[in-house]
């Protein structure tokens, strides 16, 4: 697999080798072996699976606090999406900054996420499906989010408020100056 840095340290965009012929591909999406010998130290605890129908969706901006604080790896194996990380780590020189790839089912790139970090995509096509890898059992009690919208954050999200697809809580999140719980 080919891992890379970002610009935010801990978030990488890692890329398995994909083998093709005539018949269609094979991938070896993890492999908690190779995943060690890489330098993650990461296990990861659950799976978890969306499909988002309509181009536009936004989720997000995730995360959980602790103890439950997650790490994620996520992948779309149909359609594209804009996934974007926003570190949250309050002594990082990073803070408040954020990175965004495209991912699809046809670059195979997977984002990882240490703890630290909120988590959003926008689906950039119809019927996307994405899945992901987390360190921590998802916890209502931890569950916390930021404004998708955070005019301090300027993520350049590919559709406007008057066209984005969110849930009712999704759009009520706080913005990043609000935040009253957050990464150490």
């Amino acid at each position: 697999m080919l891992v890379q840095d970002t610009p935010l340290a801990g978030v990488k965009i890692v890329t398995p080798k994909k083998y093709g012929d005539h018949r269609g591909f094979f991938s070896e999406v993890y492999n908690e072996a190779t995943w060690r010998t890489a330098g993650f130290g990461i296990r990861f605890v659950q799976d978890n699976h969306s499909l988002s129908a309509a181009a536009g969706t936004i989720r997000g901006l995730h995360f959980q606090i602790a103890p439950h604080a997650q790490a994620k790896l996520v992948r779309v194996v149909r359609g594209r999406i804009l996934d974007v990380a926003v570190d949250l780590r309050r002594s990082s020189p990073t803070y408040g900054r954020h990175f965004s790839v495209e991912l699809s089912a046809d670059n195979c790139a997977q984002l990882f996420m240490p703890v630290g970090f909120a988590h959003g995509f926008c689906t950039l096509t119809e019927d996307v499906e994405v899945l992901y890898k987390v360190s921590e059992f998802y916890s209502p009690a931890h569950d916390r989010g930021l404004a998708w919208d955070d005019p301090d954050l300027a993520i350049a999200w590919p559709f406007g408020p008057e066209k984005a697809i969110l849930s009712g809580k999704d759009r009520r999140w706080p913005c990043l100056r609000d935040l009253e719980e957050t990464f150490a």
